[in-house]
């Protein structure tokens, strides 16, 4: 936008009656304007609505370890429910145009590493438990102290490492990719399609939309990644009335009877505190949170200064506004996705194309806030999205999550080895923990080898101390008689 533009945009007047919400939102202070807030807070929701449809098949495809599955119906609701109030929370009371709703990565954590450990109570109990920590840390200051532990190049592999993690995820549930069938002679565990070869017409669906989502991706269209969702669901549900497709999976693509409905709030405080202690064991659980907490904290500061940074926010310091209440209201987006069982919040990176239409205060998220709110009673539209149609956006976000491998730098060993590892293992084990404690063992050991034992920080070797114990779990478990 030229100066111009943001000259001549500038209200001569503030619209009457709006002084009081002008001021606490400093929206003329800021240089902003009303009708630049209500296109921003639309764009935001248009680039991350597609959470609404993700976060549901996400969740909604794992088994816990009873072999029980979240309601999808159920799990839209609460997803929506979690963005809505967050959203507007953080606008209120943060002040800043950063929109929160369920963190993609975060969840495959949930539904993938957590769930098959214990029940849903417990998982989503975690997930609060999570969330009340990184209030502790805000609180008492500490999470400064860790954010100067952990080496950027490492939270830079852990973000590349998820995006890997949640791209193989997208093949394989589109049907892609899939597990070699247990035969003798067979060499390779994965193959392309069920058979070797790409057959049906979901698997079809899948690679028009990863098409798609990558050729909007390269123009810079806004909301490609809405677009292509609701575009390939909508060819979904023409093929399915042409050729009655049959192996769609869990979601079928077709027109549901009602376009509008009452939103079920089935699965709101369904969780566990303490549970996983017991079906897990404390140093399970301990690793367990201690993920979480990593992938939300790390992300949310990386986003919360970007943002900040686009809008043109920052002090002259660099700092962010209000840093310490942004931070403790991401960590209660935390508690409110584990206690509504929607997975952890947080903030979203997306929110930066609201910026990008001029959002420079918190009153666009209540517009942002406001449409999710709205989508509490869209659930039937939402729920008919096959994961052939919204599987193309874990690999457009796997992509997005990959440019992070650009900072590292991969002529110091002693940096590139551990964030190697930390990336190679996530999607080679299908599990964000091992990949999380590779890297850290890795990078104590070789700065130990190196004789640079005295730069690591004593929350480094704690923290790998414990990811040993992980490791070795069962040969501890039958030295301490366990088994």
């Amino acid at each position: 936008m030229s100066e111009t533009q943001q000259v001549t945009d500038l209200p001569s007047a503030v619209p009457p009656g709006g002084n009081g919400i002008d001021r606490f939102f400093k929206i003329s202070a800021r240089g902003s304007t009303f009708g630049r807030e209500i296109r921003g807070g639309f764009a935001t929701f248009f680039t991350m609505a597609y959470i609404l449809v993700l976060n549901p098949i996400i969740l909604g495809s794992a088994k816990d370890k009873f072999g029980h599955q979240l309601d999808h119906v159920q799990l839209t609701t609460a997803t929506a429910l979690v963005a809505a109030v967050m959203t507007v929370v953080m606008g209120v009371g943060g002040n800043l145009p950063l929109a929160l709703a369920a963190g993609l990565g975060l969840n495959a954590v949930v539904a993938f590493q957590i769930a098959p450990l214990m029940s849903w109570d417990d998982a989503m109990g975690l997930v609060v438990l999570e969330g009340l920590l990184i209030c502790v840390l805000v609180v008492t200051g500490l999470r400064e102290a860790v954010m100067h532990a952990i080496p950027q190049p490492l939270k830079q592999a852990i973000s590349v490492g998820i995006g890997l993690f949640i791209a193989f995820i997208g093949f394989v549930d589109a049907g892609f990719v899939s597990r070699v069938p247990d035969v003798a002679g067979t060499t390779v565990p994965v193959q392309l399609g069920g058979t070797g070869t790409l057959t049906g017409w979901p698997v079809l669906v899948f690679c028009l939309g990863v098409l798609l989502t990558i050729g909007l991706l390269a123009r810079r269209v806004r909301g490609a990644i809405l677009i292509s969702i609701v575009t390939m669901t909508i060819v979904a549900i023409v093929i399915n009335s042409v050729a009655d497709v049959k192996n769609w999976g869990l979601t079928v693509p077709k027109v549901p009877d009602d376009v509008v409905a009452s939103p079920d709030f089935g699965l709101l405080g369904h969780f566990s505190l303490f549970g996983a202690f017991g079906e897990t064991g404390a140093i399970t659980v301990v690793l367990l949170v201690f993920t979480l907490v990593l992938s939300d904290f790390f992300d949310t500061m990386g986003t919360v200064v970007g943002i900040s940074a686009e809008a043109g926010l920052l002090d002259e310091e660099g700092k962010v506004p209000d840093l310490g209440r942004v931070l403790l209201i991401d960590g209660a987006a935390a508690v409110a996705g584990g206690a509504a069982s929607a997975s952890s919040a947080t903030s979203y990176i997306e929110s930066a194309a609201g910026v990008g239409e001029g959002s420079r205060t918190g009153f666009s998220n209540l517009v942002t806030g406001g449409l999710f709110a709205f989508a509490l009673f869209l659930t039937p539209l939402l729920t008919i999205v096959p994961m052939q149609a919204a599987a193309p956006a874990l690999v457009a976000v796997g992509f997005l999550m990959m440019t992070q491998v650009k900072h590292i730098d991969w002529d110091r060993y002693e940096i590139a080895i551990p964030a190697f590892l930390t990336i190679a293992v996530m999607p080679f084990t299908y599990s964000i923990t091992n990949g999380i404690g590779a890297g850290f063992l890795a990078y104590v050991l070789i700065k130990a080898v190196l004789g640079k034992a005295k730069e690591i920080h004593w929350l480094l070797w704690a923290t790998s101390a414990l990811f040993l114990v992980y490791f070795a779990i069962d040969p501890v478990e039958q030295i301490l008689g366990v088994k």
